[in-house]
């Protein structure tokens, strides 16, 4: 299966080539856009983000200690703003309070129960901590998202629908490096956003010319979002 892997891997990158991904300036905006981008796509993030530029609300201390209702405006365009804002404020002032807010001391815990942290606070699910974790953090955690779990399931290759059984598969078959899993996660965005989407382009995606993958749009792409 790790062999499997890194054939889907080689293929992407070859007809992609590197992402660049997750684009950003900071750590700490890593960790909005994370948030942000939940349930929108990364255009509406980048128009939040902006706005919240422009306003110095991208550091912890300013965004902390910014009224809510600010926030909220400044992010409507991400969708789910209110959720999104008091998602924002919270995590700020608990970076704040608890780090002083300083990532290099949140980042210098152990990725398990970093993880358990991160759950425990508001808004943030298993897809938002994992992608905090990878890009920001840089550990070695795979972050599983609908485009992976539609482009896995076609190939044949899922082995559950459990976000945490699919997340060990990638980790337990891909070499133990966190560039690999930032850029393979990147590029299986990519692949889902162009080739491998609700109505698949079967024709022109890179794994089916490969011959990595035999999905049959006519026969499956109703049984598969």
């Amino acid at each position: 299966m790790s062999t499997s892997l890194i054939i889907i891997y080689k293929s992407l990158y070859k007809s992609f080539g590197p992402q660049h991904w997750w684009p950003a300036r900071t750590k700490f905006e890593i960790i909005v856009g994370a948030i942000l981008t939940q349930q929108t796509t990364w255009r509406n993030v980048e128009k939040a983000i902006r706005n919240l530029r422009k306003n110095r609300l991208l550091t912890i201390e300013n965004l902390a200690n910014a009224p809510l209702r600010k926030i909220e405006e400044l992010v409507r365009p991400a969708g789910y703003y209110r959720e999104k804002a008091k998602c924002l404020k919270n995590i700020a002032t608990y970076l704040l309070k608890h780090y002083q807010g300083k990532l290099k001391e949140l980042f210098k815990k152990d990725t398990k129960s970093l993880r358990e942290e991160l759950l425990n606070l508001r808004g943030i699910g298993k897809e938002t901590a994992d992608s905090i974790l990878l890009y920001a953090g840089g550990k070695r955690i795979f972050v599983i998202d609908a485009y992976t779990k539609r482009i896995f399931l076609r190939l044949g290759l899922l082995p559950a629908s459990d976000y945490d059984k699919i997340r060990m598969f990638f980790e337990d078959n891909l070499p133990r490096d966190v560039k690999i899993y930032e850029e393979f996660h990147a590029l299986l965005v990519k692949l889902g956003k162009e080739f491998c989407k609700r109505k698949p382009l079967c024709s022109s995606c890179p794994l089916f010319k490969d011959e990595l993958c035999r999905y049959s749009h006519c026969e499956r792409s109703e049984a598969i979002s």
